[in-house]
């Protein structure tokens, strides 16, 4: 059985290895995408904080600043209305405008929406970019390095292609962890899980392998679930419903979408807070259709999740009043399971000691791949030929007549 799962394992190994590597390695650098990219895009995505103010301090801006952003964008016809609303974090961070993407011309092409950032201060437009456009400039390259992270640069095509990857991390990782199950005595287990001195290069991989594979298989397995939900979830959903409930995931609609009244983005952020007081609002997303409600992301004391958070409000763009509300801190169950996988992924559940953790993770992909391929070559080379054992018998055989010689040399 044991062949059987190492065998699987190699070729798990060398099929999908290359895309593995790439996956580790844009891994580990967009886990520290927002901060790369304000140092790569000063001009773009830094200004001055305002007077009596302290850049990197939490900003809380007011809903009156927000209604003004949206409107002076929906009032220009070189931008108009955005189709989500980007709020700033920090003081010195700017508004990030997101325009809905024209439908792609096939499954493998990768959509490309516009990104505009407006000062707070002013309201001035301060430059764009294509988010999902590829490029090696300094706008450009992180977002080319979460496109080809999260799909492959393909489009719908690529989330496949990323999610069947995942599920081939899985198995590496199970089947790595049978193919590395040493004897049951403490030495065995010892040697299974260190490195020692001397040794030729093969046998430094092999341990080096073996090792690695011990202490980051569990974290692996977690990235490869977690990773596979984010592209396919009907593929996994199943599963955590069969352990434990998922609630429906229906989407709110407006009480009355004939109504000409409608709130602005400004007020759609007041009603969200006054349901989350002590939350951040980090973004909006304005309605494109009568019927479809503000989302508002809220980011609520004590989440997981980082950054914008995970809590989500539906707000009806005709009377303001809360629709739905998707909460991390009260959700349970598979609900709960799931709003833990991105800060899991990420490893910002674990604040910058897990970001850490996962950006070094990320680098042992192109280790294994390395390594796996050292051993795999020096255990493919074919032994040299032994003679057969019978043989070497008959030729050993006459070495006992010597000591009947010895006497009849003496006679």
């Amino acid at each position: 059985m044991k062949p059987l799962i190492r065998t699987i394992h190699l070729w798990a190994g060398l099929v999908f290895g290359t895309i593995l590597v790439l996956q580790g390695l844009t891994g580990t650098v967009i886990g520290w995408r927002h901060e790369l990219d304000a140092w790569l895009n000063p001009g773009l995505l830094s200004v001055a904080p305002p007077p009596g103010m302290v850049a990197g301090e939490a900003a809380r801006p007011a809903p009156s600043e927000v209604s003004a952003v949206a409107a002076r964008l929906a009032k220009d016809p070189a931008y108009g209305r955005p189709d989500t609303l980007f709020l700033p974090e920090v003081h010195g961070d700017v508004y990030v405008a997101w325009y809905r993407p024209a439908k792609p011309a096939s499954n493998w092409e990768q959509g490309v929406t516009r990104q505009v950032m407006v000062d707070p201060a002013n309201l001035a437009v301060l430059g764009e970019r294509n988010w999902g456009e590829a490029g090696l400039s300094r706008p450009l390259l992180m977002p080319t390095l979460f496109h080809l992270h999260r799909y492959l640069m393909a489009g719908d095509a690529g989330k496949v292609i990323i999610a069947v990857q995942g599920v081939a991390l899985a198995l590496l990782a199970l089947t790595g962890i049978v193919v590395w199950w040493p004897k049951m005595t403490l030495s065995a287990f010892w040697h299974a899980i260190t490195i020692r001195r001397g040794g030729n290069w093969a046998k430094f991989s092999f341990q080096l392998h073996r090792a690695a594979g011990f202490y980051t298989a569990p974290v692996l397995l977690v990235l490869a679930f977690s990773g596979v939900y984010f592209n396919m979830p009907d593929w996994v959903k199943p599963a955590i419903g069969a352990v434990a409930p998922l609630s429906k995931n229906e989407k709110a609609v407006n009480a009355d979408s004939e109504s000409a009244a409608r709130i602005d983005a400004g007020q759609a952020m007041a009603a969200a807070q006054a349901r989350y007081p002590a939350g951040r609002v980090s973004r909006i997303g304005i309605p494109g259709k009568p019927e479809q409600p503000y989302e508002v992301r809220v980011r609520q004391p004590g989440e997981l999740r980082h950054g914008p958070g995970a809590t989500r409000v539906s707000v009806d763009a005709g009377n303001g009043a809360v629709l739905r509300t998707v909460d991390p801190l009260a959700a349970r169950g598979g609900d709960w399971f799931v709003s833990t996988l991105y800060p899991l992924h990420t490893g910002e559940a674990f604040g910058l000691a897990g970001r850490i953790l996962i950006s070094i993770v990320g680098l042992t992909p192109l280790a294994f791949f390395i390594t796996g391929i050292v051993v795999w070559l020096k255990f493919r080379r074919k032994p040299a030929k032994r003679a057969p054992a019978g043989k070497a018998v008959a030729q050993r055989a006459p070495a006992p007549a010597a000591p009947a010689l010895q006497r009849t040399a003496q006679r």
